[in-house]
């Protein structure tokens, strides 16, 4: 097939735009592919983060060209016509938020007009974490376009057949990422950081409150009675208010067992704080699905999540990992509390091993190609 994927992609960057690149490259072993992203993604005033661009190496080999300007419906209308004219098989558009709804929408309608061409859309999200007026008008607009989705949890399939209760879907874990490198040994990572403490835990990726920090960090609260408390890692930019959290850290007296790497952090290194970590924390309030679990199960790493979306679809409760009941410090600082004491990790990371297998990008692949045909 001739297949041109759409959505956020290198230079942008992101878990969406990973997700774009490697789908990409693996679809291309296969088929004719083309990632079209954007040059102007979001107005500089609507982005909450310090930087759009991803500062590390490209992750997959792939033709992308940015021509979408996400607020100029003159350009929606270029771009598809543009598309119209490559005798396009399959246009895949990498859902996520209302705000590229919109555009989303107006670009498949023109591609879809008198063409044989069909749209997928993968739904990395179809309810947004964070709600606004207007955000269910504009999804319906986007995915009543659709011919095709992909959906990678429960939560998610929910959301779309609420929506476009006769949609034509798979659903298809998130598969394992694999193009942050590999596991690096423990102690050389904790030098590289300068970290001496027994037992590490990591919080990653970007900060926002449906995240559940807070809740991690009242967890900590109770963990920091311990003999040898564990270093908690966390390490992303802030979406939030960066100064509320660190006042908050200082209030609970818990400054000494917690250290902040506040910036993006490019692929390249993104090894270095999973290999210095025995256990990755998700404390999320709200969730469809993290790629943080994927990135976690590529480095063998156990995972604590809450009970929020499809978060326990991935993580397997005593096995993999724990799972904990939502917004609850108490229930999450015995999960971490009971891991180490049990001395769980070697259990648990053999577990997810075995584990990460279905989650691969060739049962992804297939799944798309078996949906269309």
């Amino acid at each position: 097939m001739n297949i041109i994927v759409i959505g956020p992609a290198y230079p942008w960057r992101g878990g969406i735009a990973h997700h774009t690149a490697v789908l990409a490259k693996n679809l291309e072993e296969n088929h004719q592919v083309e990632v079209i992203t954007f040059k102007r993604q979001y107005p500089k005033l609507l982005f909450p983060g310090k930087n759009q661009y991803d500062s590390g190496k490209k992750p997959a080999d792939i033709k992308t060209n940015q021509l979408i300007d996400s607020i100029n419906p003159f350009n929606w209308i270029s771009v598809a016509l543009k598309i119209r004219k490559k005798n396009t098989d399959l246009v895949i558009f990498a859902f996520s938020i209302p705000f590229m709804a919109l555009c989303y929408g107006t670009i498949a309608r023109i591609i879809k007009f008198n063409s044989k061409a069909k749209i997928l859309f993968i739904c990395h999200n179809v309810i947004p974490h964070e709600r606004m007026l207007g955000d269910l008008q504009l999804i319906k607009y986007a995915l009543k376009s659709g011919d095709y989705f992909i959906v990678q949890s429960k939560t998610v399939e929910n959301e779309l057949l609420k929506l476009v209760p006769k949609a034509k879907f798979r659903s298809v874990p998130h598969p394992v990422y694999e193009f942050f490198g590999h596991l690096t040994d423990k102690f050389f990572a904790r030098k590289a950081l300068n970290i001496n403490s027994k037992n590490v835990i990591l919080f990653f990726g970007y900060i926002r409150q449906y995240k559940g920090l807070m809740v991690l960090l009242d967890a900590m609260e109770e963990i920091a009675s311990l003999k040898e408390p564990p270093l908690l890692l966390i390490v992303g930019e802030f979406y939030d208010n960066e100064e509320k959290y660190r006042k908050y850290i200082k209030n609970l007296g818990i400054e000494e067992y917690v250290r902040i790497f506040s910036n993006y952090v490019p692929n390249e290194i993104v090894n270095i704080f999973f290999s210095a970590a025995d256990l990755v924390v998700l404390p999320y309030i709200s969730a469809t699905q993290s790629g943080i679990t994927q990135i976690a199960y590529n480095f063998d790493k156990p995972v604590i999540a809450s009970d929020v979306g499809g978060l326990a679809e991935i993580v397997i409760d005593g096995k993999t990992g724990y799972i904990v009941p939502p917004n609850n410090p108490t229930k999450l600082a015995d999960a971490i509390i009971k891991y180490f004491d049990e001395e769980r990790e070697q259990n648990f990371s053999d577990n997810v091993k075995i584990e990460k297998r279905k989650y691969s990008w060739e049962h992804f692949v297939e799944t798309i190609e078996d949906l269309v045909k």
